[in-house]
């Protein structure tokens, strides 16, 4: 994969992932799932969910675990095709429990991106942990 397609969508993904992980550090569930297209699918390790709503719920559980959660994203590739988008970002977490105890977490998105309505939104993120290191 590479960088291919023009530009301006090639910004608007990587602005599209920037707000995604903004959404993360600030704990914002409505920034957050502003991001996906209503039939979304996010899959994760272990699990699958389909639906803006369902992803919502699923995505509130589990940062009520956080009371900080770092979220760093940097894609590797963009590549765009017409109304449509494929993007491999790679990803650095740092977390942290009510107990205090720290998660370091380094991790893909093999991404599915839609243009609707001439905004670019996630159709699919598929996550794969690459490395996963607890701390306390």
């Amino acid at each position: 994969m590479s960088f291919e397609g023009p530009i301006e969508d090639r910004l608007a993904i990587r602005e599209r992932i920037e707000a995604y992980s903004d959404a993360v550090f600030r704990h914002d569930a409505e920034a957050w799932i502003a991001n996906w297209c209503e039939d979304a699918v996010w899959s994760l390790p272990g699990i699958e969910v389909a639906g803006r709503a369902q992803i919502r719920g699923a995505w509130e559980q589990a940062m009520q675990a956080f009371t900080l959660a770092a979220f760093f994203a940097s894609p590797g590739s963009i590549v765009v095709r017409g109304q449509a988008a494929t993007a491999r970002v790679y990803t650095q977490e740092i977390l942290t429990d009510a107990k205090g105890a720290v998660r370091r977490i380094v991790g893909a998105y093999d991404d599915e991106l839609v243009k609707q309505d001439g905004v670019w939104l996630f159709r699919k993120r598929a996550y794969q942990i690459k490395h996963d290191q607890s701390e306390g």
